[in-house]
């Protein structure tokens, strides 16, 4: 700076100078200066914390826990968390432990238990996915149900507030049956719009109609919200994953149905996920495969194959994703020699 310019004979800098700071001083600096927004939470970061997931089915979604045979144990967070999964999917069966009429008040006892759950999760630095899961009701008669759905949101994103953003919510597994798109679309927008209000920083988790369908997806209608994640389920091709499931009609026709991993084999998975990505990318969000896995009645080195290869093309395509399920039919886990089996190896592989 040249300082003889600033001087008694140059008062039109002194008043120029003047003005400028005051004009600086007296600027509202929440103006002037836009901050960063704070505690904004994004999604896609959010699912690479459930990057590699398993799911504890059978438990919790059971009519009532350990009727399915499986009853969870505190040992089994550990398990998971050392064996390098990132995160759990807790399938629940709110809808079995509530009061019958308005406002559906959720069994405290049962509420207890999920939170021991979900503690044990947070407890062992596992992200965990709870969904309203099994909710039989609403499948066939939707819109009977509807305020039963959202007063369980309502409960559940109350209680849950002011834990962890560890924690993400899916709002319903498998919408189907006469829960068509148009109607489960609407439900979405409703619900989702209840949880903001109490919560305005949880991610949510939504998936399509027709069992959370890949190829429903461009039936899926996305709330204009942000922290949202997409999930779908894979279980291609249904004939070998489901063969001799008992809960599927028929089943056992398919029964010694193998997956080789030809290229042919190879290139409907490579298809289909690559068709998910591309969804995603499309429409800017994040997307979790919260679901996948071959039953325990197909040979045993095809289910290996079918899992290695799917874990494969998903972490290629940087899908996160949840194993279909950790100890009962479809298990990696053994509850009687208390191991992994080999599917263990098929699941977490070196990036």
């Amino acid at each position: 700076m040249n300082f003889r310019l600033i001087s008694k004979k140059n008062p039109d800098v002194i008043n120029i100078l003047s003005f400028v700071i005051f004009f600086i001083l007296s600027c509202d600096s929440t103006e002037s200066i836009q901050p960063l927004e704070q505690n904004k939470v994004d999604p896609f970061i959010q699912n690479k914390k459930i990057a590699k997931t398993i799911n504890l089915g059978n438990a919790l979604d059971a009519p009532n826990e350990g009727e399915w045979g499986v009853t969870l144990e505190a040992e089994y967070f550990q398990i998971i968390k050392s064996a390098g999964f990132s995160g759990i999917r807790l399938p629940i069966r709110w809808s079995n432990h509530t009061q019958a009429n308005a406002p559906f008040t959720i069994d405290e006892n049962f509420f207890k238990r999920v939170d021991w759950a979900v503690q044990n999760a947070l407890d062992n630095n596992l992200a965990i996915v709870i969904n309203i899961h099994h909710f039989e009701e609403i499948f066939s008669d939707p819109l009977a149900f509807k305020q039963k759905l959202l007063s369980l949101w309502e409960q559940i994103a109350r209680h849950f507030k002011d834990y962890p953003d560890d924690i993400i919510f899916e709002m319903l597994n498998e919408p189907h049956q006469k829960l068509t798109s148009e109607i489960w679309n609407e439900f979405i927008a409703e619900g989702i719009s209840l949880i903001r209000k109490i919560d305005d920083k949880r991610t949510l988790m939504i998936g399509p109609a027709n069992w959370n369908s890949i190829n429903s997806l461009s039936t899926l209608e996305i709330p204009n919200v942000e922290n949202l994640i997409i999930t779908v389920h894979y279980y291609s091709p249904f004939e070998f994953t489901h063969q001799g499931a008992s809960w599927v009609e028929n089943s056992d026709r398919w029964m010694g149905t193998t997956w080789d991993a030809t290229n042919t084999q190879k290139e409907l998975i490579d298809k289909d996920i690559a068709m998910v990505k591309e969804w995603g990318i499309r429409n800017n969000r994040p997307i979790f495969i919260g679901e996948f896995g071959a039953y325990s009645k197909a040979d045993f080195n095809s289910r290996f194959r079918w899992t290695e290869y799917m874990v494969q093309v998903m972490q290629k395509n940087e899908i996160s994703w949840s194993y279909w399920e950790f100890c009962s039919g479809f298990g990696a886990w053994d509850q009687q020699t208390k191991k992994w089996n080999e599917l263990l190896y098929a699941l977490i592989q070196p990036n």
